[in-house]
């Protein structure tokens, strides 16, 4: 490629609205332009980078047994009918009429279709495990679009969908999946995480999330420096760290706390340790009569040590709680509590409300918590002798200093940006649309799916996430746009350096590098600072004062200040050997 007949758009600023660094840096570098929020057209630079994605993604499916096929971008809503997501997903889910008033969706995953394809297409355990997989537009209506390629509308992902004859098979293809991962993101040049983590509405049990490490990601992943424990903090276990309840050696006091509704100034006020402290979360599950008629919420108080947080995922687990909840409004919590937020407690409350508390805190005694009564707090409080013993459960998010739960040594945090991610399904698709196949004895059975997705586009987002300075993007050889640029200085006015500019690009091209040549005739600064902004990874730079002595110069976008002077005729061998494929 010549870059005087490619198109490069690069700009010295980015929009304002750019929020992150990779949005910033797709822009200036001319990878992508915004057409809408959270919608963008894809421009030659950027759509180099998501081939390439794309092409290690097919190879290593392939490789892992899987068969592509092309699912539609439109589909219809009985598919979605069928399943019940057409009421459950949400307003996500994009939906439209055709001329004749038929419903549709814009497609924001592909169980339904790919299932409806297995249910007409399988017939016999003989053609069983089979794994389809597809590289398709989706889109899902979020709210707020942001972060560029990171949480757009549209997007492009690989989803992968596997049907077996029984779980032990299913766990079979999901372990080739899970390995057929740790290839991709190898490939990818990046680092990331596979954890464990929650199902969420899609599905029931057995997961994992691919994450690349960043500090802008969204989720926080817990591991152990010391094991190969890693998960989620949605899903990291947080246990109790007090072994054993101590007797109680307080009585329970009411004590003023007038004006002090935060944990903290509550143990400064009373000189109490911040750490004896509980903290009460209510929340709230709506609910209906038999005839849809809306009934009062059930209301669930959970209490959690004080300088703790709750974990919303394990909340949604308690049994009050798994269809869906929300925080209590102040109308709600001075009705069942009969104070306002801040002084709230679970001594002396409603029977009807329900208790639950985290491990840390069933194993606390002489604590304080709210009073539920503006500005008093009780001190002293202990379960069974001040009030019942809760229900518990692990419902907080773990903390740096945690035990693993594996027992080998201490969780650490920090920050990941979800690329992937592995299902098994189970059942949860194939019961409601009936997808069946007959067994060796000729009887009907339901097949075992399994899901696994990696959003193509997030992945060139998440990899600048992880990998750019000053300068610009730093491209893993793997992803980059070009592997190497090739930089003339005077490419117009000398003929010396045309000459070895042009047969070090044919002699590369020859060799199977995908290299750029810069024949635009800029200023070295210019073009330097393009180049680097885009994040070719090996950049060789020709000039006359380098050609008399038979060298030229090369640098690795990673360290731009180590520059090798190499000899002419060994450019190609020394170029080819530092990429990294």
């Amino acid at each position: 490629m010549r870059a005087r007949s490619y198109f490069l758009s690069t700009l010295k600023e980015a929009p304002a609205d750019a929020d992150v660094i990779s949005q910033q840096y797709m822009i200036r570098a001319g990878m992508i332009k915004k057409l809408a929020a959270g919608v963008y057209t894809y421009m030659p630079v950027g759509l180099r980078t998501i081939r390439k994605i794309e092409k290690i993604i097919r190879e290593e499916m392939d490789r892992a047994g899987a068969i592509e096929l092309l699912m539609p971008l439109v589909q219809p809503a009985e598919l979605w009918q069928e399943s019940g997501r057409w009421e459950k997903y949400g307003a996500e889910l994009l939906r439209f009429k055709d001329r004749h008033d038929r419903d549709f969706v814009i497609q924001p995953t592909s169980e339904e279709v790919v299932t409806d394809i297995a249910r007409q297409e399988i017939k016999s355990w003989r053609q069983l495990p089979v794994n389809f997989y597809h590289i398709q537009t989706k889109f899902r209506d979020e709210r707020r679009p942001r972060f560029g390629v990171m949480r757009g509308r549209e997007f492009t992902m690989k989803d992968a969908y596997s049907f077996d004859r029984d779980a032990e098979g299913a766990a079979v293809s999901y372990d080739k999946m899970y390995q057929a991962y740790q290839r991709i993101f190898t490939r990818l040049g990046l680092m990331f995480r596979a954890v464990r983590a929650d199902t969420g509405a899609i599905g029931p049990s057995r997961s994992h999330e691919f994450q690349v490490i960043a500090n802008a990601g969204e989720d926080v992943i817990a591991y152990c420096p010391d094991s190969d424990y890693a998960a989620n903090i949605e899903l990291a276990e947080a246990r109790s760290l007090i072994d054993v309840r101590a007797a109680a050696a307080e009585e329970m006091v009411k004590r003023p706390t007038p004006g002090k509704e935060k944990c903290h100034d509550v143990a400064e006020f009373l000189g109490i340790p911040f750490e004896k402290s509980v903290k009460s979360v209510v929340l709230a599950a709506d609910r209906t009569d038999e005839k849809g008629n809306p009934l009062p919420a059930k209301i669930v108080l959970i209490l959690l040590r004080a300088d703790h947080d709750l974990n919303e995922v394990k909340a949604g687990h308690l049994p009050e709680l798994k269809d869906g909840f929300r925080f209590a409004t102040d109308a709600e919590i001075l009705e069942n509590f009969g104070s306002k937020p801040g002084y709230l407690g679970p001594v002396g409350i409603k029977e009807d409300v329900a208790v639950y508390a985290d491990l840390t805190v069933a194993n606390m005694s002489d604590f304080c918590c709210g009073a539920n009564e503006e500005g008093y707090h009780y001190t002293g409080v202990n379960f069974g002798r001040d009030l019942p013993e809760p229900k518990v459960a692990d419902l907080r998010n773990v903390v740096e200093g945690d035990a693993s739960p594996d027992g080998k040594g201490m969780l650490r945090l920090q920050r990941g940006i979800e690329v992937g991610h592995v299902f098994y399904l189970g059942t949860k698709y194939s019961e409601a649309l009936n997808a069946t196949y007959l067994d060796e004895i000729g009887q009907p059975k339901v097949l075992e799916m399994g899901c696994y997705g990696i959003g193509v586009t997030r992945l060139a987002g998440a990899a600048i996430e992880q990998s750019h300075d000053e300068r610009g993007i730093i491209w893993p050889d793997s992803i980059a746009p070009f592997e190497v640029v090739i930089c003339p200085m005077n490419y117009s006015k000398s003929e010396a350096v045309r000459e070895a500019a042009d047969r070090l690009y044919e002699e590369l091209k020859a060799q199977g590098v995908d290299v750029i040549l810069d024949d635009r005739d800029m200023r070295p600064g210019v073009m330097f600072a393009d180049w680097e902004l885009i994040g070719v990874p090996h950049r060789v730079v020709i000039g006359d004062r380098g050609l008399k002595n038979g060298e030229v110069e090369y640098a690795n976008r990673r360290n731009l200040a180590e520059k090798v002077m190499v000899k002419t005729e060994e450019a190609v061998e020394f170029v080819t050997k530092q990429i990294k494929r």
